[in-house]
């Protein structure tokens, strides 16, 4: 009677040949494990804790000797997912957008989502275009951070720091009105009277609203907005060099003032530097008060009082939210309040009488 042969242990069975492509089903016969069994574990799939962590283990093992990585485009065919979405951003290197971009990341990472983000610089050309680009890549949604959108798109979008109401679109915004009430009051409360103002470029998301909230928080409390004392951003960019230049305009007036009230912590910062230059020192001669609380702000010296802006949190809702409705949330907010918050620091105190004007 002939010897039946007897089964190879998988741990004695050839290598698998590193000539051509290996497939999952290859894969498979090298474990002696179903396809399925490897695709959980290799996607991290919802069911893979069933499995042994031995197995698991041979697995990976098994993958990383052979290259091996699930078929992303096979995956997508078969669910009719991209697994990616895109981010809509002014500039990927300032503080604003890197901290909400923090958030959205977190997020994305532990769902398994990709991102694609595209810088237009608020050229109104490319926010127009960026968009039908990323479609062109298959994301299933988009994330604008600070960019003003003109009209609906065929995808869930989510936009951080957009006050206009377009349909599709779920707004996540600040508070501005609680912010400028926080702001001035905490002024006021210190004995300032006379205050300057800085004003945003008119291409930023925020600027409209931030300044009608600081408006109507002033007439609340008595402070009168002088023009002499308001300045307007006009650069685009991300730096202290914002609030340099208007700062050294304001200063050349010649018109007293105890406090400025900043549109950013890096104008605030710029404009920190222009009052050290004519040898007026903050806090003892001058307070400023930022916005954003960026990274940093509390390590300026004086570290900076500033509104903080959850920014990383705002990033993580704006994420989730949209997942959501890609997997198929069919009723959405328009709207979501963020809840600003008042971080005093050291760049403000009382004011200085010397910087009062002669008739107060």
């Amino acid at each position: 009677m002939p010897r039946r042969k007897q089964p190879v242990p998988a741990t004695q069975k050839k290598d698998i040949p590193t000539n051509r492509p290996i497939s999952l089903k290859i894969l498979g016969e090298y474990l002696d494990l179903s396809p399925a069994t490897i695709s959980l574990v290799l996607n991290n799939a919802p069911g893979v804790r069933s499995i042994p962590q031995e197995t698991r283990d041979r697995v990976l093992v098994a993958a990383k000797k052979f290259d091996y990585r699930p078929s992303f485009y096979a995956r997508s065919l078969r669910r009719n997912q991209s697994f990616s979405i895109g981010v809509l951003v002014p500039e990927l290197s300032d503080g604003y957008s890197t901290l909400v971009m923090s958030g959205i990341e977190e997020v994305l990472i532990e769902e398994g989502y990709f991102y694609l983000a595209a810088s237009h610089r608020r050229k109104s050309d490319l926010i127009e275009e960026y968009p039908r680009m990323l479609m062109d890549r298959s994301v299933e949604g988009f994330i604008a951070i600070d960019t003003a959108l003109q009209h609906s798109l065929p995808l869930p979008v989510v936009a951080v720091a957009n006050h206009r109401r377009i349909e599709g679109v779920t707004n996540i915004s600040l508070d501005h009105r609680r912010a400028a009430e926080l702001t001035l009051r905490h002024l006021h409360q210190l004995g300032h009277r006379h205050i300057a103002f800085m004003r945003g470029q008119t291409f930023s998301s925020d600027s409209d609203e931030r300044w009608r909230s600081l408006v109507a928080a002033a007439k609340e409390l008595g402070i009168e907005i002088h023009p002499e004392l308001t300045i307007h951003l006009q650069l685009n960019v991300s730096s202290p060099e914002l609030g340099y230049p208007v700062v050294q305009q304001l200063l050349h007036q010649k018109r007293p003032f105890t406090a400025l009230v900043c549109y950013n912590d890096f104008a605030a910062i710029g404009a920190m530097r222009a009052f050290r230059e004519h040898h007026i020192r903050v806090p003892e001669d001058v307070s400023v008060v930022g916005f954003d609380d960026i990274q940093g702000a509390a390590f300026h010296n004086p570290s900076l009082t500033t509104i903080r802006q959850p920014l990383v949190s705002m990033g993580q809702t704006a994420a989730r939210l949209l997942l959501q409705r890609i997997r198929g949330l069919k009723e959405y907010p328009e709207q979501i309040a963020i809840f600003p918050e008042l971080v005093i620091r050291e760049s403000t105190i009382p004011p200085n009488p010397r910087r009062l004007p002669r008739n107060s």
